[in-house]
């Protein structure tokens, strides 16, 4: 087996194979292209909450960490002990698989006000006959009032803990794996992550907005019901830098070019549609890493027409499945890179979906220098899931 260190830091292995009734929209809130008589939009302000659920009692902050620059999120007035951690010395069992869970229908009350649901028709908010419902993270390290506020002291820097993070509850029905949805389902979900996606960059105090999913225990679940989130923050995270150079430099867009050269070599493309290419990126930093790119250029997701977004619901129903199947029953995390939002303008991005099963754990050369190590070379991991998806 070779290893090779590719420019963007990260280790493959080059010759290794590792095989593993419909809902209506509220007046005046949502302009995407959808008629009133397809969605419910309720957004939920000035409301009394109980003291348990006011983030008043979190005192959230964002500290720059210098040596990496960069910025870390830390809960200072929350407490986890030893025992709260999802992973302990004895075992990997889940702590929270055979509990009540709160995000099943008939549960609302149990959760924070819903900001926004698809429901049946005569349905109120926090109320049971929702499909895809959206509300506040109720552990938010985040607080979406006032400004930003910085203060230095020395080499020490902290922010206030502005922004917003929400969840995202992806079904009723507790038990219904991500992987596992159909079409119609992932159609819903993807118009929720893109309605909320548009509501939030409408406030200027919002930089970045990242929409991600956990599903499985090392890829980070601390709940089994399937739900994805959003967190919208007042600065942009330097993770994508390589895009705006690129883009300085080339005049051009940095996935587009990747895309053309791609479909040149072929080696290395999973599956494709009329709207969308699935391939393992050149320098995959996990083994079977895949991104769904969206062959028209789009900076924001936000501007996934809906024509695209059904043609990302069916190959989400395809991919997902056999990509689970095929790493029998991976942790895995989604992730969609976008632009930033209400800064100036910088050409280049290009929003994707890219998707990172989670079969082993960062080790320590990786935490010391940033270079990930693969044990399976895209070329490899891509052979594997084309063949998985001929099967499907």
């Amino acid at each position: 087996m070779g290893l090779g260190i590719l420019s963007e830091g990260v280790v493959v292995a080059a010759g290794s194979g590792i095989a593993g009734p419909l809902p209506v929209l509220a007046e005046g809130v949502y302009n995407s292209g959808y008629d009133k008589a397809e969605c419910i939009n309720i957004y939920i302000e000035d409301i009394e909450w109980p003291w348990y659920l006011r983030r008043e009692t979190w005192m959230p902050e964002l500290r720059r960490d210098l040596f990496r620059d960069n910025w870390v999120v830390v809960a200072t007035d929350v407490v986890l002990k030893p025992k709260d951690f999802p992973i302990n010395k004895t075992g990997v069992g889940h702590p929270v698989g055979n509990n009540f869970c709160p995000f099943c229908e008939g549960h609302e009350d149990y959760t924070t006000r819903e900001l926004a649901a698809f429901r049946k028709e005569g349905t109120r908010p926090d109320t049971p006959g929702w499909q895809v419902r959206t509300i506040p993270n109720k552990f938010s390290v985040f607080n979406l009032e006032g400004e930003l506020s910085t203060e230095t002291r020395g080499v020490f820097t902290r922010s206030n803990g502005l922004g917003q993070h929400e969840v995202i509850v992806e079904t009723p029905q507790h038990g219904i794996e991500f992987h596992r949805f159909p079409v119609s389902r992932f159609e819903l979900v993807y118009r929720m992550m893109q309605l909320r996606y548009n509501t939030l960059a409408k406030d200027q105090r919002l930089k970045y907005i990242q929409i991600y999913k956990n599903r499985g225990l090392f890829a980070g679940a601390s709940l089994e019901h399937s739900h994805s989130q959003i967190i919208a923050l007042p600065m942009v995270p330097a993770h994508q830098q390589g895009v705006p150079r690129y883009y300085r430099e080339n005049q051009a867009c940095l996935l587009c070019s990747m895309l053309k050269e791609e479909e040149e070599a072929l080696n290395r493309i999973v599956y494709e549609t009329e709207h969308f290419v699935v391939l393992c990126p050149y320098a995959s930093r996990f083994s079977y890493e895949a991104w769904i790119i969206p062959r028209r250029h789009t900076e924001h997701y936000g501007e996934i027409t809906r024509e695209e977004l059904k043609n990302l619901a069916e190959v989400s129903t395809i991919f997902f499945r056999a990509m689970v199947d095929l790493l029998d029953n991976t942790s895995y995390n989604i992730v969609i890179n976008t632009a930033p939002v209400n800064v100036p303008y910088q050409g280049g991005y290009h929003w994707y979906m890219e998707v990172t099963p989670r079969l082993i754990v960062s080790n320590g050369i990786e935490l010391a220098t940033g270079y990930h190590v693969n044990p399976v070379s895209p070329e490899i991991a891509a052979e594997f899931l084309r063949n998985k998806l001929s099967k499907v």
